[in-house]
């Protein structure tokens, strides 16, 4: 029977699950549409890995992202970590000399910057949609042209166009007006990936000391064009790994590795058995202090079986 490590990723656009074996090969993944139901894409990417593999031994299972605590809850996790440290812990297994992360995804962005294998500073962006995948979706949409072929498209242009593109309104806007000028759309859409690039690190890497080796991860990775133009904008080599798009769920899974390695505990995993189990939400305003934190609560079968967002933990360290 295989041994693995399972990692989750629960984002507000995708829900990722990896299974690791003892040598950090990927032995399963799946991206899946959270689509606003992060239980049900939690379940659903756990159903499909026992489908693909059959019957292993689950040794330990990390979770990341921003549905981390809730995922962490229904499988019974190991390790719950922020979505900097899962990234960097898989970037730097896969190139361990790696000095600056970039990674873009559906909703929001980040820089990592690493030194010496170790997490020195890192920015993130959820504010600005200018600098994230559906940012490129919504344009792909309006110029009728699938997502999947805007790499190539961008690489075709024989002349660069530049647009504006530190706000999606003024891009929109700056797009119809060099179409109305003739340019091409594959012309238009290099500019577009140029200005990606630039809003991105002008605004997440704004002060940041960015130096190669770098990796771009994240969805938007699979864009050949937003590569090009990152090569283009700093004269270096981009690197994309192969698993650029779950980096953050193999980071959760090494990092439920090496602690359960560590300590020489047993997995909490509750088994594949609880994508069948029913688990709700609800929320309550604590009212202990001036805080007035929202406290989040799982409940499974009608039993709490964990809660946080209190500040001082006498929710969360209650169970």
């Amino acid at each position: 029977m295989r041994e693995i490590y399972i990692g989750v990723d629960v984002g507000s656009v995708s829900t990722n699950v990896v299974a690791i074996d003892r040598k950090v090969n990927v032995l399963f993944k799946t991206y899946i549409r959270t689509n606003g139901q992060p239980i049900d894409s939690v379940k659903e990417g756990v159903k499909q890995l026992k489908e693909t593999l059959g019957d292993v031994e689950v040794l330990g299972v990390g979770t990341t992202g921003s549905g981390r605590q809730l995922a962490g809850a229904i499988l019974g996790a190991d390790v719950v970590k922020n979505e900097i440290t899962a990234h960097a812990t898989a970037t730097i297994h896969f190139v361990p000399d790696v000095r600056t992360i970039f990674e873009i995804g559906g909703q929001d962005s980040k820089i990592i910057i690493i030194k010496d294998q170790m997490v020195v500073d890192f920015a993130m962006n959820t504010v600005c949609a200018a600098g994230t995948g559906s940012f490129l979706d919504h344009q792909a949409e309006r110029l009728k042209i699938p997502i999947e072929q805007f790499g190539d498209l961008a690489l075709s242009a024989t002349r660069p166009v530049r647009i504006a593109g530190r706000c999606t309104v003024f891009a929109e806007s700056d797009m119809i007006a060099k179409q109305q000028f003739g340019f091409s759309k594959a012309e238009i859409i290099r500019g577009l990936c140029d200005a990606l690039v630039r809003n991105y690190l002008n605004n997440v890497g704004r002060g940041k000391n960015l130096e190669p080796p770098f990796v771009f991860q994240g969805g938007v990775a699979a864009n050949k064009g937003i590569k090009a133009a990152f090569e283009r904008e700093l004269q270096s080599k981009v690197i994309v790994p192969e698993h650029f798009n779950v980096m953050g769920a193999i980071g959760s899974a090494i990092l439920a590795k090496e602690y359960i390695e560590k300590t020489g505990n047993k997995t909490n995993f509750r088994g594949f058995d609880a994508a069948d189990i029913e688990f709700s939400t609800s929320s309550f305003e604590c009212k202990g202090c001036s805080n007035r934190c929202e406290v989040v609560k799982v409940s499974m079968e009608g039993k709490v079986i964990a809660m946080w967002g209190d500040r001082c933990g006498k929710w969360t360290n209650s169970l």
